[in-house]
């Protein structure tokens, strides 16, 4: 998934307000018929029909509910269905016919929307996607910096001299993918990133997210988070419309492949606890220390 971000502090986290009387009824008659019946394929008005609403109705209901709409809601689960498939070993068309689509298109169509990859590359650990990858300069020790055509897409830290080490745990996520050294075609993007005199409204930083239907969910929530603040693991849980999958948001957090720019460093734990950062938790102290400093010279 391909997204334009701003990069400024001007961005707010707007939580859900909570749903009253017969809402959640609705929405949770709606997601179990989804559920059970997710291989069928239904459409918004099979869905609304049952649970006795109109198809607008259902559609407003469901997004500001669950955070997504019931025909995304019935994608996810049907990605998740597949991808499970891909991993069994399963063929391209076989799982597209085993999840209830017409053929292997629509499960191509399906995985390039949400996965930015063919579902061919994702049952091959990424092959056939390129990625240019270089080392450069931050405020917070060399930072690695990982394109795709479509933009940023990975981003971490080198601890110490070891560049090695830090690409090794890039290219866990996407194993047999192409890795090519460009030093200098990664460099404007490093610097779109870490001076904050280019992160201009009108010219927004491209960024690809790869990952699942949940995680995506997750990072958009996060670059909702401005600079200069932070949120928790439940307030993001809760955003969402899943009050009850804090852990699994931590999870999603963790699992964040574009650190700083998905500021995945501006979620606390419970009482606003400093807990755990894929690239450490010092770093992480020197970025909040970093963003409130530029926060006050605004």
């Amino acid at each position: 998934m391909t997204s334009p971000i701003t990069l400024n502090p001007a961005a707010t986290l707007t939580l859900s307000s909570p749903f009253e009387g017969r809402d959640y009824d609705y929405v949770r008659a709606a997601i179990e018929f989804i559920s059970q019946d997710w291989r069928s394929q239904p459409s918004v008005e099979d869905i609304a029909r049952h649970v006795g609403l109109s198809d607008t109705h259902l559609h407003h209901l469901f997004r500001h509910w669950a955070g997504l709409t019931p025909k995304g809601f019935l994608q996810a689960l049907t990605l998740d269905h597949a991808r499970r498939l891909l991993r069994d070993s399963a063929n391209v068309l076989d799982a597209a016919l085993e999840v209830g689509l017409s053929g292997s298109s629509r499960l191509h169509d399906l995985f390039v929307a949400h996965e930015s990859m063919t579902p061919g590359q994702y049952k091959a650990g990424g092959q056939g996607i390129a990625f240019t990858y270089g080392f450069h300069a931050s405020p917070f020790g060399e930072a690695l910096v990982l394109a795709k055509a479509q933009g940023l897409a990975g981003l971490g830290f080198v601890d110490g001299d070891d560049r090695a080490a830090a690409l090794a745990d890039m290219r866990r996520r996407w194993p047999k993918a192409d890795y090519v050294a460009d030093q200098e075609g990664t460099a404007a993007l490093s610097a779109r990133v870490f001076q904050a005199r280019q992160w201009q409204a009108d010219q927004p930083l491209r960024i690809v997210l790869i990952g699942s239907d949940f995680e995506v969910r997750v990072w958009n929530t996060l670059l909702r988070i401005p600079v200069g603040h932070a949120t928790t693991y439940g307030d993001v849980a809760r955003t969402l419309g899943q009050p009850k999958a804090a852990r699994a948001v931590g999870a999603a957090v963790g699992r964040n492949p574009i650190s700083f720019v998905v500021p995945c460093h501006r979620v606390l734990g419970q009482g606003a606890k400093l807990t755990g950062y894929h690239w450490g938790l010092t770093r992480k102290q020197a970025i909040l220390g970093w963003e409130a400093g530029l926060t006050q010279s605004v």
